[in-house]
């Protein structure tokens, strides 16, 4: 049975995100991929036909929502369960009890939110429960559920995907907020399209960051009459991002991160810190700069400095870890590295000299002579015949040819002087010179 409130709830008391939480599957927004008419998840919702499930999402698209909405339609008895809260005498008490409803013939579903903060002995108790259908499991987790729920009871469940909602997604959910009577409804506020859209831009998918952004504007507005009036500074002081209304429709996002990457190119820390800060002052996530520099770290260092790579890719972690504001140092570490290393382009230019000879060469066949031969039916059609094994050599080299016929010859990475790459070219044209002095001996 859907889990009831006390009576010294004050529901105009709670935070807008609280009172507007979806009751249905009408008023649910977004993962249209899992709730559309037909979809899969909405149909064992509408039939009562509900299994063990995972719900894994980024924070504010509707996972504990969606749970709610299921245990309103459900005949179920449903128990919501915290994962922060409770620890292994809890489960066993609920667990005792959804064994007692099992034999009455009643089904018990039993929601943990933030399932991956139990560990490894806490999520075991529930598994021969979930094996007996004792309780339908249906967990929640931010985080990879392949890496942070145990194998034998991912198994045991559905993984569910939900995706961070859209700025239009987003946007409806504001307006319908300022309609509905359990939001702003019965009061008279006066909002522009382009200010709905910028807090939509900055919530990030996170629809309870878009209600509370709206609600901590609407609050800071300036009476005007019979009407309330929320304007760009207002909006401005709630995030506490100037820039946050700058970027309509995603042009001054690739700008800023356009000068950041170009400015580490031209190995000017200076500029590559200033457009750091502008990007993650207005709210950018962090793990997006730190994908990038990674890219960085390979299309224009390379070889010329392998360490760049570790650099780049330690920063993400250090992201991942600690999050805003605390990683901003990372970062900073990582962008600042990245300009002052050696600058190649060489291994960006190899993939893509061998990009445009794959793409219009497909059928091109493996050689004969570097093919796998497990079987003996492979063996007799000259699978692997020939083959040499470097290892086997004096110097680790064989003169063994590796490309198709049609592309003898063919270079595609060339190595520059910068850095330590010109060691790597050194170390390609002693081997281009032996194959070339052992060929065809």
């Amino acid at each position: 049975m859907p889990v009831q409130g006390t009576i010294f709830e004050n529901e105009t008391s709670q935070p807008l995100a609280a009172r507007l939480r979806p009751q249905t599957l009408e008023e649910y927004c977004g993962q249209k991929h899992l709730l559309g008419e037909g979809r899969v998840l909405r149909r064992l919702i509408e039939s009562d036909s509900i299994g063990s499930m995972i719900f894994w999402g980024p924070p504010g698209v509707g996972k504990t929502t969606l749970a709610r909405i299921i245990a309103n339609r459900t005949k179920a008895n449903f128990i919501d369960f915290s994962a922060v809260t409770s620890g292994i005498k809890e489960i066993k008490q609920v667990m005792e009890q959804a064994e007692k409803s099992r034999r009455f013939g009643e089904k018990t579903i039993l929601f943990v939110d933030e399932i991956h903060r139990f560990n490894k002995a806490q999520q075991d108790a529930f598994l021969p429960f979930v094996e007996k259908g004792s309780i339908i499991l249906i967990g929640a987790t931010t985080e990879n559920p392949s890496f942070e729920v145990n194998g034998a009871l991912l198994s045991r469940c559905k993984v569910f995907v939900l995706q961070e909602l859209k700025p239009e997604e987003l946007m409806q959910l504001l307006r319908r907020a300022l309609k509905d009577e359990r939001g702003f409804g019965n009061q008279k506020i006066e909002i522009s399209d382009d200010l709905i859209e910028a807090i939509a831009n900055f919530a990030d998918g996170d629809a309870r960051r878009a209600l509370s952004t709206l609600e901590m504007a609407i609050l800071n507005g300036a009476p005007d009459g019979d009407k309330i009036v929320v304007t760009a500074e207002d909006i401005e002081q709630c995030t506490s991002k100037k820039s946050l209304l700058y970027d309509k429709k995603g042009e001054e996002h690739y700008n800023l991160i356009s000068a950041l990457h170009k400015s580490m190119r031209n190995s000017d820390p200076d500029a590559a810190v200033y457009w750091l800060a502008r990007m993650l002052e207005a709210g950018e996530d962090p793990l997006y700069v730190a994908r990038r520099v990674t890219r960085f770290a390979s299309e224009d260092i390379g070889l010329a400095d392998p360490r760049a790579l570790e650099i780049a890719v330690a920063a993400y972690q250090a992201c991942h870890f600690i999050g805003m504001p605390e990683c901003t140092v990372h970062l900073t570490q990582a962008v600042v590295y990245m300009s002052m290393a050696p600058k190649s382009n060489a291994l960006y230019m190899a993939y893509e000299r061998a990009k445009k000879d794959a793409l219009t060469m497909l059928a091109e066949p493996v050689p004969l002579v570097i093919r796998n031969a497990p079987t003996k039916l492979m063996k007799e059609l000259d699978y692997g015949k020939g083959y040499q094994y470097a290892h086997d050599s004096k110097d680790k080299l064989t003169d063994m040819q590796c490309l198709p016929d049609s592309l003898l010859g063919r270079e595609y990475y060339l190595p520059t002087e910068e850095g330590i790459e010109s060691r790597y070219k050194a170390r390609l044209e002693e081997i281009k010179a032996w194959k070339k002095s052992h060929a065809n001996k």
